[in-house]
């Protein structure tokens, strides 16, 4: 057992005694050693959850750049991207956009790559890219320096992609190490079905 783990409930103990002996009027403690014990708790309890990683405090609110869009012929009858647009320069949060064909029922995955020649799938909270309605989305989080090129590739993935890139992700983040992925690593049931080239606007590095 973990020393935080000891200190969140030894801190729960100790409020609960107090708790107890206020609401039960038992009078087994004086009314300042009782406040001393439920404060002291109170304190073992947020220290042990924040250490414990049972109490997240709340990150700041991710600011996402949005770009221009470009017009799109319909009905929609491939996989693309809306926005950024080929050639423009980016921020280091944008905001990745495009649309798919009626019926499509594959997921899509945005995979940067910049100059070390590695691939980096992208993904928020829900991993593959958001689909809904003809429209798809995803945060593409950009690291390297100011005017650097990167390729913003498209795949369409099957399930074991999928699970693949989204293992990957969850890998790199335990071990806060972001190495990239070979393109002999790409799984084979990936697909690409757009692509198209940015700059950085910014230099980004150290920014996440």
């Amino acid at each position: 057992m973990s020393a935080n783990l000891v200190i969140t409930i030894a801190g729960a103990m100790l409020l609960l005694v107090a708790l107890i002996d206020a609401s039960l009027s038992l009078q087994l403690m004086k009314p300042k050693l009782r406040a001393f014990f439920g404060s002291l708790g109170i304190v073992l309890m947020i220290f042990g959850g924040y250490s414990f990683g049972m109490i997240a405090p709340l990150s700041p609110l991710e600011q996402v750049e949005v770009g221009e869009r470009r017009q799109i012929e319909r009905p929609v009858q491939k996989v693309q991207v809306v926005s950024p647009l080929e050639g423009s320069t980016v921020k280091c949060r944008t905001l990745t956009m495009g649309v798919y064909p009626e019926g499509h029922d594959r997921d899509i995955w945005v995979v940067l790559r910049p100059t070390d020649d590695r691939y980096y799938p992208q993904s928020d909270h829900t991993n593959t890219s958001y689909k809904r309605d003809g429209e798809w989305q995803v945060i593409t989080r950009f690291g390297g320096d100011q005017g650097e090129a990167y390729d913003l590739i498209v795949f369409e993935t099957d399930d074991a992609a999928s699970r693949f890139f989204s293992e990957t992700i969850e890998g790199w983040k335990d071990a806060e190490f972001y190495p990239g992925l070979g393109q002999d690593a790409i799984p084979v049931s990936a697909v690409e079905v757009d692509r198209l080239t940015v700059e950085l606007e910014n230099n980004c590095r150290g920014v996440f």
